[in-house]
């Protein structure tokens, strides 16, 4: 992660952030075995993979954002609010995942991301709006507060790339957006 870039394909998991540490020993071994033969790909999903079925709306860390605005009545951002996050359809993610599967060459790297990079404002407005609650902003040991221990992960601005991975598989999202999501569904129903 190169800070005021958005990730991409090529670059390796940040052992040190909070936000992607976890995922390193899952890539390793992921790229240990194609190089051992065996045709296995990293598909990295982003904070939010969104999108309705039968059983109501799923959104990834912004379903999280959804139930901290249910239970605190605002709905909040950290500091200006800039921080930028990928989300992917659900459906987008699954024609992606199909595509991994029959296609990508063995040790590949892809993005699940149709929105590159949205803000956590953009976010918060979207919520409060469907919500019909104050949107707020955070800051210091509000912060903490608000978001719990999940904070740290959401203060930070994490946009992220698909180009390689569109260009590779031939995969382009069609469905909608985050926030067209937010606004056409009930973010409420859920199972």
């Amino acid at each position: 992660m190169v800070p005021g870039r958005a990730a991409t394909e090529a670059d390796d998991v940040v052992r040190n952030n909070p936000a992607s540490a976890l995922r390193a020993p899952a890539e390793d071994i992921t790229l240990a075995l194609a190089e051992r033969g065996v045709r296995s790909s990293l598909v990295r999903l982003p904070r939010s993979v969104h999108g309705a079925d039968g059983h109501g709306w799923r959104g990834g860390f912004s379903h999280w954002l959804v139930d901290l605005a249910l239970q605190k009545g605002v709905s909040a951002y950290i500091g200006d609010g800039t921080q930028r996050w990928p989300a992917v359809h659900r459906l987008d993610l699954a024609r992606l995942l199909r595509l991994a599967i029959e296609k990508a060459p063995a040790g590949s790297r892809l993005h699940a991301v149709g929105d590159e990079g949205v803000s956590m404002r953009d976010i918060a407005e979207a919520i409060g709006k469907k919500l019909g609650v104050p949107m707020v902003a955070k800051v210091g040991e509000e912060v903490a507060a608000h978001f719990s221990f999940l904070g740290a992960i959401a203060s930070l601005d994490q946009p992220a790339a698909a180009a390689r991975t569109r260009e590779l598989l031939g995969w382009q999202p069609r469905e909608s957006s985050l926030l067209a999501d937010i606004a056409a569904n009930d973010i409420t129903r859920r199972s």
